[in-house]
Parts: structure tokens; C-alpha cells; sequence
């Protein structure tokens, strides 16, 4: 009865948030349809534009191609009627949109036109009156820009630009530095470990990756301290450290597990499959990969589905179980296809196609080789132009055409060599990086040691303002004591105003020394108090001489 009752009871909550959906839907198009009914059919105002924004965010889950069409639409009315803010908006969003589509082309272009767009709106804030609302604005769209150069620094990166991708990813790491955001400053150093570690620059890989460990540990964030670790486990796994990098991988998991980050513990299960196969355990890493593949399935990670398809269509293809290796290898292709991921489509077309070689079916080996070699022509990744060119090479080779099989080597032995070369101007890459780092560092250290000074003196000036007037006082007081010598007053007055004046001139003077006390004593208590007796018993003398002096001429 129960399972029924919270059956019906999530039912109803899914057809209650569908209604509203929809209802809201209707909302959205009522505002663009009395829009259109205006006169002389102005639809460039700030709520129409709002309304296709809003729009195309509602549905881009479940209808992408539309909501790409509907922000598209949005950035139209924004351009027309010069909504800045709308602008960088939607253009944010075709970025975010395109990327997700595959179309790398289009989202840089529309990355680059929403950081721009935010600069501009920056510039016309700071130009205005600064107050506290205007500073958290400026605040708000800086981090949307840093986030957006994160985002183009991923892309190129994924394009194989390195350059480029730590070029952004340092112009993002230096407006998180600036915002204080120890959060984003931690995902940013983590990015350029990742960029080292793509280079096989180990030593600065792991010591970016330690420095966002670091921060993340220092911050609470669980998720990004499970990523820094399975980052770490990654290096120690490419550098054949199986035992460490399974420690790493484990513990990544553990995290993972213990916050509920599903699509996080998928990729965990695969990684540790991947060590499990290299130490030659087949079956505790197939049973990994299926278990990753079941949870990527579960929620629809489709770009984690495919790998984990390719990663167990590899292991049946090596144990000889060609049918089970096509069946999950043609899943991942139908995924890559649907996603737009033309890499991807490129590196299963090549390991069907050497799977069909395999087989000595070269009629489809050929179909797949040639799709594949085009693809990744079109990519320019090498490393996939030369994997498809030995593919290439070895089927004309079997038909006896051993001038384009020699052509298609060449072509193969061509791209090996540049990703070989590449590692010059890798090492030159680091060195600038390095730079650009370091200097920015320098920048950073300049500016906090100016803050610092700027705040020593401020303190300077107080502490010497409160001194004066503190002995001013005391100088009042003793004033004070030694004129009222002609007036008559009482025993008890006498003593409690010699008492407070000797009172005042004792804090003044531990007041005065405390700094001096501090560093002679190292902070211990104990110390602390023997110096201040010490004061006191200095004091106590003074004070009784001249309460006898006063004393006399006060009281009559």
C-alpha cells in the first residue's frame, strides 16, 4: 500500500511540474503574440526578447535543434534594440547550445561574442557612479566571463590548440584570483594541470593538480577534491604506476559515492576498468566497464555511454568475440552520430574497420577506413589521421595496390612523426606558460604587498592619533592633580585620582610595549606575565612617592 501510495504520489508530482511547464509555456507565447500585435509590429523590446530566452532554456533538454532556433531568435530582437545585457545572455547560451550539438565552430564564436559583450557592459558600469550595487554586477558578470574563457580553454584544448586553451584558461584564472573566488581558482589550476598532463609534463601537471587539491581541501568542496585525485590517479596510471593510480582511482570513487555524484562514480568505474585491463585482469575490468555503462545509462550520460560502449567493444574485440565487440562498437557509433561528435565517429569508424580487417571482411573495412580517414582529416587531430592511414595502408596493401598502400604509410609515418615533434614546441608552450604564470604570480604579489603597506599605514596613523590623545590625557590629569593643590578635597578623592592617573599611565605604557613584550616572549603566557610585573613593579614605587607628595598638598 505504501509503494502505491508514493507511486502515485511521484506521478502526480511529474504531471503537476508538466502542467505548470506547459502553462508557463503558454505564458511565454501569449507575451511574444500580443508583442506581434502591436503597431508597426515592434517585437524588439526587453520582455519579447526575455520570453525567447526563457523559452529556448525551458525546452533545451528535450529539444535542442528548437531551442537553439528560439535563443537564436532572442539574440535578433537583442542586437536590434541594443539589449546589451540580453545579448551577452543569448550569446552565452548559443555557446553553451553549440558546444553541446558538437558545432565547436559556432560555440567559440558565440563564447567570444558574450565575453565581449560583458567587457563592454563592465566598461559602461565603471564609467557610472560606483556603488555597491553597480560592484556586485561588475562582480557577477566577471566571474560569467571567467567562466566563458573556461569554457573556450576546454574547447580548444579538445581541438588539440594548446596554445590557445592555456591562453584562456590563464585569463580565466586571473579574473577568479581577483574576484577571490578560491572555488574557481581551484577548477582553473586543475584545467592547467590537465593541459600539462595532455602534454606529458608530469612535474608541472602534478603540481598544478596538488595546488587545486589544496585549495579544495581547504574549501570543503568534495566533488572538485574527488576530481583533483582522479586527475592525479590519471598521471600515475600514463606513467604505469597501476598501484597508485588504483589508490587514487579508489579514493575518487569513495568521494564520489559519499556526495551522490552518479555521472562522477561512472567515470570512476570506468577508469578503474581501464587499470584493471592493462594489468591483464579481463574479467574484474569488464565487470568495471559494465558497471559504469549500467549507471551512464541510468542517467543518460550519452558521451559516457559511447566510451564505455568503445571501451567494451575493445576488450571482446582483443579475446576474439568479434560479434559482442561489433554490436557495442555500432551503440557508441549511433551515439557519437546522434551527439554530433565527429572525433568520436572518426575513432570507432577506424576500430570497426580494423575490427572487419580482422575478421577479412574488407569490403566493410574499406567503407569504415574510408569514412574514418576522412573524418579525421576534417578534425586534423593527427593521432587519429595516422591510425586511420595504417588502417588505409593495410587494405591496399591486400588489394595489391602498394603505390597508394606506400602513399597512405607515408601519410601514417608523417603524422607520427609531428605528434613526436610536437613535444619541442610543447616544451616552448611551458616555458611561456611558465611565464605568464610566474608573472602574473609576481603581479598579484605586488599588489597585495601595496594593500598591505597602504593598511600598515593607515593602522600607523591611528595608533599614533590614539597615543597622543592617551598621553594628552595623562599629562591632563597630572595637570590637574598638581593644580587643584589649593583646593581642599577629601583623603579618599586625593588617593582615587593619583590611583586613576597611575592607572591610566600603567595600561598606556603595556600598551606601548605589548608588541615589544610579544616578540621577547615568544607569546607564551607565562612570559608575557613576568614582563608586565616587571612594569608594574617599576611603577609602584613612583606611584607611592608621589601620592605622598600629592597627598600633602591636596588634602588640608
Amino acid at each position: 500500500m505504501i509503494r502505491q501510495f508514493i507511486i502515485l504520489f511521484v506521478l502526480f508530482s511529474f504531471l503537476t511540474h508538466a502542467i505548470r511547464g506547459a502553462d508557463r509555456i503558454d505564458s511565454i507565447k501569449s507575451v511574444i503574440a500580443d508583442a506581434a500585435q502591436l503597431a508597426d509590429g515592434q517585437v524588439g523590446d526587453t520582455s519579447v526578447c526575455d520570453a525567447y530566452l526563457e523559452w529556448g532554456q525551458h525546452i533545451y533538454t528535450s529539444n535542442l535543434d528548437t531551442a537553439i532556433i528560439l535563443i537564436d531568435q532572442a539574440l535578433a530582437i537583442a542586437n536590434s534594440a541594443d539589449l546589451m545585457k540580453q545579448k551577452a545572455q543569448a550569446c552565452s547560451w548559443l555557446g553553451y547550445l553549440n558546444q553541446k550539438k558538437g558545432n565547436i565552430r559556432a560555440s567559440l564564436k558565440y563564447y567570444n561574442r558574450s565575453v565581449t559583450t560583458k567587457e563592454r557592459i563592465i566598461l559602461k558600469l565603471v564609467r557610472t557612479n560606483s556603488n555597491s550595487q553597480h560592484d556586485a554586477e561588475i562582480n557577477s558578470l566577471k566571474k560569467e566571463i571567467s567562466t566563458a574563457l573556461n569554457n573556450i580553454g576546454f574547447t580548444y584544448n579538445d581541438q588539440g590548440d594548446i596554445a590557445k586553451s592555456l591562453k584562456f584558461y590563464l585569463r580565466s584564472l586571473k579574473l577568479r584570483e581577483e574576484l577571490k573566488d578560491k572555488k574557481g581558482v581551484a577548477g582553473a589550476l586543475n584545467n592547467i594541470g590537465y593541459v600539462y598532463s595532455n602534454q606529458g609534463d608530469i612535474d608541472n601537471a602534478l603540481n598544478y593538480y596538488h595546488q587545486s587539491l589544496k585549495i579544495r581541501l581547504e574549501i570543503g568542496d568534495e566533488n572538485g577534491q574527488a576530481y583533483s585525485i582522479n586527475n592525479i590517479g590519471m598521471l600515475y596510471y600514463a606513467q604505469g604506476d597501476t598501484i597508485k593510480a588504483l589508490e587514487n582511482f579508489h579514493k575518487c570513487l569513495d568521494i564520489l559515492r559519499t556526495v551522490d555524484n552518479k555521472k562522477g562514480v561512472a567515470g570512476s568505474l570506468n577508469n578503474i576498468g581501464g587499470v584493471y585491463i592493462k594489468l591483464g585482469d579481463t574479467r574484474k575490468g569488464l565487470k568495471y566497464y559494465q558497471e559504469s555503462l549500467k549507471l551512464r545509462e541510468k542517467i543518460k550520460d550519452f558521451r559516457g555511454v559511447a566510451i564505455s560502449c568503445n571501451n567494451i567493444a575493445g576488450v571482446y574485440k582483443n579475446k576474439g568475440e568479434f560479434q559482442t565487440a561489433l554490436e557495442f562498437y555500432n551503440k557508441g557509433m549511433a551515439l557519437q552520430e546522434e551527439m554530433g561528435n565527429k572525433d568520436g565517429v572518426a575513432y570507432t569508424a577506424i576500430n570497426m574497420g580494423n575490427l572487419y580487417l580482422k575478421q577479412g571482411d574488407f569490403e566493410l573495412a574499406k567503407e569504415y577506413s574510408q569514412r574514418g580517414i576522412a573524418l579525421a582529416k576534417r578534425s586534423g587531430i593527427p593521432k587519429r589521421i595516422a591510425d586511420a592511414a595504417k588502417l588505409a595502408s593495410n587494405l591496399f596493401r591486400h588489394e595489391g595496390n602498394y603505390e597508394k598502400a606506400l602513399e597512405l604509410f607515408e601519410l601514417h609515418i608523417q603524422m607520427r612523426d609531428s605528434i613526436k615533434n610536437e613535444e619541442t614546441q610543447k616544451a616552448t608552450i611551458r616555458q611561456q606558460t611558465k611565464y605568464e604564470f610566474e608573472k602574473a604570480q609576481l603581479v598579484k604579489e605586488q599588489e597585495e604587498k601595496e594593500v598591505r603597506r597602504q593598511e600598515s599605514e593607515v593602522r600607523s596613523r591611528r595608533d599614533n592619533l590614539q597615543y597622543s590623545v592617551i598621553l594628552i590625557v595623562i599629562l591632563l590629569l597630572a595637570a590637574g592633580l598638581l593644580l587643584i593643590g589649593k583646593i581642599n578635597v577629601s583623603s579618599r578623592m586625593a588617593e582615587g585620582l593619583i590611583f586613576f592617573t597611575f592607572l591610566l599611565f600603567f595600561e598606556f605604557l603595556l600598551v606601548l610595549a605589548d608588541p615589544y613584550i610579544d616578540r621577547w616572549s615568544g607569546g607564551a603566557p607565562g612570559f608575557k606575565l613576568l614582563f608586565n610585573a616587571g612594569i608594574a613593579a617599576l611603577i609602584f614605587p613612583a606611584h607611592a612617592f608621589f601620592e605622598s607628595r600629592l597627598k600633602s598638598k591636596l588634602v588640608k
